[in-house]
């Protein structure tokens, strides 16, 4: 196979995996969603344009693997107030690139962009930015190391975010 149908086999793959999460947060399906990270991954979204890290900067969410769980739990308890209206939503997710690839072991590093459109409660909510993917292989397929999501509009005034975007 060329190098060329080699890249783009890999953005393939890379492309049906994003599709997969988008399709778990869509329904939602935390559950499944959560089993896309790798122990020891994190789910980051700054509060700030161009934040350099989560530790010394407020975030909207910095959740390491045992805060999503907790998340998670919270969310399908059936005496969880998330309970009381059903989540709808639909991820569209376009320019996706490889940032950085390991030839070695398969991990990469992906950019894209996103729109994610949130019933919930009676009112829709827009929201849109960019995505940052590390990606490790694994004999399973991909999984998430870190998921940096930067929201256009991270310093506005946002309501409460019901689900992971």
């Amino acid at each position: 196979m060329s190098e060329h149908a080699q890249d783009f086999a890999r953005l393939r793959k890379i492309e049906e995996f994003l599709y997969l999460e988008a399709s778990y947060l869509d329904r939602p399906n935390l559950d499944a969603w959560i089993q896309l990270y790798t122990a020891d991954g994190t789910y980051w979204m700054p509060a700030i344009e161009d934040q350099a890290d989560p530790l010394n900067h407020i975030s909207l969410m910095y959740d390491d693997r045992v805060m999503m769980e907790i998340r998670r739990r919270n969310f399908v308890h059936p005496r969880a107030a998330s309970k009381d209206y059903r989540v709808r939503a639909s991820h569209l997710i376009s320019n996706i690139r490889i940032a950085a690839f390991n030839a070695d072991t398969g991990d990469c590093a992906v950019t894209s962009n996103f729109h994610c459109a949130l019933y919930y409660w009676d009112k829709q909510t827009l929201f849109a930015g960019t995505y940052r993917h590390e990606l490790v292989n694994t004999d399973d397929g991909f999984r998430i190391r870190h998921k940096r999501v930067d929201l256009i509009n991270c310093d506005g005034v946002l309501g409460t975010i019901i689900v992971y975007l």
